[in-house]
């Protein structure tokens, strides 16, 4: 079971965006989030790709889990030092952290899994 849907709508409303927001920004329809997170249409797996990629979360964990039962958020140091630092900090230095500590918490789960 895919939890796509459900995923792509909870991830939306964390960061705070609107359907058209995010539209924008994976360069899609307003109808086309819409369909996704009513669960009316599917996703390409390049679709797939493009959100993983914009949350910062791996295709494995946007379609194969719950994401709504993790409680605890993923960047509440991370997002306290953005608070701090409000005025220095651009959203595109805050998106490339993100990712970049993303990217590095899949390298070491991979690692992991390997050993």
């Amino acid at each position: 079971m895919s939890f796509f849907s459900k995923n792509l709508e909870y991830l939306r409303k964390e960061k705070g965006m609107s359907r058209n927001e995010l539209a924008d920004k994976l360069n899609v329809n307003q109808s086309t989030i819409s369909r996704w997170e009513n669960g009316d249409m599917g996703v390409t797996v390049d679709n797939a790709y493009d959100v993983a990629n914009f949350f910062n979360i791996s295709i494995a964990d946007l379609t194969g889990k719950d994401l709504t039962l993790n409680n605890n958020k993923k960047f509440d140091e991370l997002e306290l030092l953005f608070s701090k630092n409000k005025d220095i900090l651009t959203d595109e230095d805050k998106e490339y952290m993100r990712f970049i500590i993303e990217k590095r918490k899949r390298e070491i789960d991979k690692q992991l899994d390997g050993e």
